[in-house]
């Protein structure tokens, strides 16, 4: 009689919650709902240019802040790329502590200066912070200094589920907002005065602006740059990331779980005995832009990582101006390397190119999936 009770309740304890899971993903929209979003008014994008303007005489300074255990690797690395480039301001990249930021899902940088050496330099405070997602989003130290900043008048810019961080500070309080679509309901839940504007890529709100997720850093700093230099300088840049055009319309609809999306990520993460480590070379002058949406996209399929080698473990500079560092020290490479051409386009030439190989390899599931973290919407509402 045990005996038989004891097989029962094992087999109670693996099928119970294997319906449960099966209640939860029929519970799913089986795909989200895409509809084109209006023009944004003239008169919006002026206001948001205006919000972003220069709050002092002179070049601008601007810093980007990141937690030395885990920085999102886009958030932190595409912004400082995008704005040396355009040479529109000086662009200081920013640790809480001394030592590497080890970003996430891959990749490793030397900030430029610790929150301490860069107050010692610039004791007039930034006119900018950048503010990428990070694995905690209340670290006492990021959200005391974006307080202090934020006091000395610096416009603040939450990337993604930086937004959360920047919420952690207080500075979204009874502010409009966007963040990652993923992250909405967790933003609104610590901090219900956010009102949460959807069908914008970018909201700006009184010195506070908030991005949709990842991707949408490349529209921030595009608009930043029109806010700083003018149109001309934006189109140029955005050229340079292979942007025939942007604005800061989006499809909020197309971005939400569906069951599409859980059952890729369920059964990736299941098929342990596939999983693939791949290899870039880390050479000088690289683009940073290309290689962070490259490694970013291809270690976030739940089936592969990406990691950086080089026959030294010093730090190497890239096209603009980033140390990063090697994730292992070694002249070869003993698996699959992903080509050095692919994180060598053009940034949106790159990550098209990431997402039609990673469907080819593991199907257009896990292509969507990827994407949808991105929240790219060139490739996001549909497989």
């Amino acid at each position: 009689m045990p005996m038989r009770y004891l097989i029962w309740a094992g087999l109670a304890l693996v099928v119970l919650p294997l319906a449960g899971l099966g209640l939860w993903l029929a519970a799913l929209p089986a795909a989200p709902t895409a509809f084109a979003p209006p023009i944004v008014p003239q008169a919006e994008i002026d206001a948001m240019l205006a919000a972003l303007k220069p709050p002092k005489a002179g070049r601008p300074l601007v810093a980007i802040i990141g937690l030395n255990d885990a920085t999102e690797t886009t958030d932190y690395l595409m912004p400082t790329g995008i704005l040396r480039r355009a040479d529109i301001a000086d662009v200081v990249t920013i640790s809480t502590e001394p030592g590497p930021v080890k970003l996430y899902p891959a990749l490793a940088v030397e900030a430029d200066a610790t929150i301490e050496t860069f107050d010692a330099r610039h004791p007039e405070g930034p006119d900018y912070v950048i503010v990428p997602a990070m694995s905690r989003d209340d670290d006492p130290a990021v959200t005391a200094w974006l307080r202090k900043q934020a006091k000395g008048g610096a416009v603040i810019i939450g990337i993604c589920a930086g937004a959360k961080v920047v919420s952690a500070a207080g500075l979204l309080d009874d502010r409009r907002a966007t963040t990652h679509w993923y992250h909405i309901s967790d933003l609104l839940h610590h901090d219900p005065s956010i009102r949460y504007i959807a069908d914008r890529r970018i909201v700006v709100d009184r010195s506070v602006a908030t991005t949709t997720g990842i991707t949408a850093s490349m529209p921030m700093m595009l608009t930043l740059i029109d806010a700083i230099a003018g149109r001309d300088k934006a189109e140029a840049a955005a050229s340079d990331l292979g942007l025939d055009f942007w604005d800061t319309r989006h499809d909020s609809g197309a971005f939400r779980l569906t069951r599409l999306f859980a059952m890729t990520v369920l059964g990736n993460r299941l098929a342990v005995w596939s999983h693939d480590r791949f290899g870039i070379a880390l050479e000088p002058r690289m683009d940073e832009i290309a290689l962070s949406l490259v490694a970013d996209a291809w270690s976030r399929t739940y089936r592969s990582r990406v990691e950086l080698f080089a026959a030294s473990p010093e730090a190497v500079t890239t096209r603009g101006g980033l140390r990063l560092l090697p994730d292992r020290v070694t002249a070869t490479w003993s698996g699959e390397r992903l080509p050095h051409e692919e994180a060598s386009k053009r940034p949106t030439d790159a990550l098209d190119e990431a997402l039609r190989d990673i469907g080819a390899r593991y199907g257009q599931g896990t292509a969507h999936v990827v994407a949808m973290q991105l929240e790219y919407p060139q490739h996001g509402a549909g497989p």
